[in-house]
């Protein structure tokens, strides 16, 4: 992170800025910057975008209920309004798409419940079978390999279950999976060029506007299906405000790209961290601890998302040490609150997954906007490590765990590869 001056006006605007990397290549040296300079911490986005970062778990908490912080740029954010800040910024998909995770007030209460009524539980649940075989067939295919010879795991396992499990629960067609992954891989890159990104979404746009089309010419039981019927359904009611062709789209850009993403960095996170912490791995061998202790442990320790982009100020919002001007921009920086020692401790910087706190973190949000998708990523997680685990016993890192390269995002955070050598597999279960 660099720090530069800036010549900012408002109230108690600091005068030097922390730039965040875009390429994501000290995450929580960034967030240990941002949680040390108090409530809230000016800070820079690429292209030049100001911003305030926040790192506090308790003031991300506060402004996570708040009716004072909006997600809604369109209505209250003055430099996407006025074109300070255009289709043409690196990051602009994330601030223009029109879905729950961006809509305020009554617009996201309207949203969220039309969607949370095609996400259900029950339907999360009933996908346990549906893991639990993506996830035997990954480790079959992963012992044909040379059991000495490195393979990367985030490649041949963390990524395809995640990719498999949530295309299976869209009814996204079997040709167009692989090729929506590396279109999210690129998107959720800060580090790429604006062009690339128009490229990337237009792309990412076409694949599912043929997704909708063929859910409407042939209804399905899935999700995207029942997106598609809530849709038709809520224009054949007469309801005022139906879910917009737009909203369709948008809504499933959110939840396919959250989907695969973060349940493909936990795996990768938990994995990474539980071969260089092998006393833990004991722990749930021994059953002194459980799969979910470690998922709960891993989301506070190195959460899937880095920082949750973006919010604005509806009105000023006065931290005490800091105000934060009607209609700025904010972020929050989630990997920075999982190491609060306020919280967690002197030592919230090492991984225990027996922590008495390791439940309490943001990885998910917080108040209305907390994932729905949380339930699934916590089942593929514990399924994914579990079965890994037994399948290999002797699992262990092929390369140093120092050489190991994030990806090139400060919002996502995982490795860009992660070697492993598996070792002799033991028989499948089952």
């Amino acid at each position: 992170m660099h720090t530069e001056e800036f010549s900012g006006t408002g109230p108690a605007v600091q005068r030097c800025p922390y730039r965040l990397d875009p390429a994501g290549g000290d995450i929580q040296g960034e967030a240990a910057l941002i949680r040390a300079a108090g409530s809230a911490a000016r800070i820079e986005l690429p292209g030049g975008v100001p911003a305030w970062g926040v790192a506090d778990p308790a003031v991300i908490t506060r402004l996570l209920t708040s009716p004072a912080v909006s997600k809604d740029a369109d209505q209250h954010w003055p430099a996407w309004i006025e074109g300070e800040v255009g289709p043409d910024w690196s990051l602009a998909l994330w601030v223009s798409i029109r879905s729950m995770f961006t809509a305020y007030g009554p617009d996201h209460t309207r949203l969220r419940k039309l969607v949370s009524g095609a996400f259900t539980a029950h339907r999360t649940k009933a996908l346990a079978p549906a893991v639990d075989r993506i996830a035997a067939e990954l480790l079959d295919e992963l012992a044909t390999a040379d059991p000495y010879e490195p393979v990367d795991l985030r490649a041949r396992y963390a990524g395809p279950l995640p990719a498999r499990v949530i295309c299976e629960l869209f009814g996204v067609p079997l040709a167009s999976r692989d090729r929506l992954c590396t279109l999210f891989d690129a998107l959720f890159s800060t580090a790429t060029a604006p062009e690339e990104v128009q490229i990337h979404a237009a792309e990412l746009y076409g694949i599912l506007h043929e997704l909708v089309a063929a859910k409407r010419a042939e209804p399905a039981d899935d999700l995207a299906g029942a997106l598609v019927a809530i849709q038709r359904e809520g224009i054949e009611r007469g309801d005022p405000r139906p879910l917009e062709d737009q909203e369709l789209l948008d809504t499933l850009v959110h939840f396919l790209s959250a989907g695969y993403e973060t349940t493909i960095n936990l795996v990768d996170h938990a994995v990474h961290a539980l071969l260089t912490h092998p006393e833990q791995l004991e722990l749930v061998r021994t059953g002194a601890a459980t799969w979910g202790d470690v998922i709960e442990e891993t989301l506070r320790w190195e959460p899937a998302a880095a920082n949750l982009m973006l919010r604005y100020a509806v009105e000023d919002i006065d931290l005490g040490d800091v105000v934060i001007p009607r209609g700025d921009a904010l972020v929050m920086a989630v990997a920075g609150a999982g190491r609060d020692q306020e919280v967690h401790g002197v030592d919230a910087h090492l991984f225990d997954i027996t922590r008495p706190t390791r439940r309490d973190h943001l990885a998910f949000g917080h108040g209305v906007h907390h994932c729905l998708g949380a339930p699934l990523a916590r089942m593929e997680g514990v399924i994914a490590l579990s079965a890994l685990f037994a399948r290999f016993p002797d699992l262990e890192l092929a390369v140093p765990s120092d050489t190991l390269r994030p990806v090139r995002s400060f919002i996502s955070n995982g490795h860009q590869h992660l070697p492993v050598r598996t070792g002799k597999a033991s028989a499948p279960l089952g």
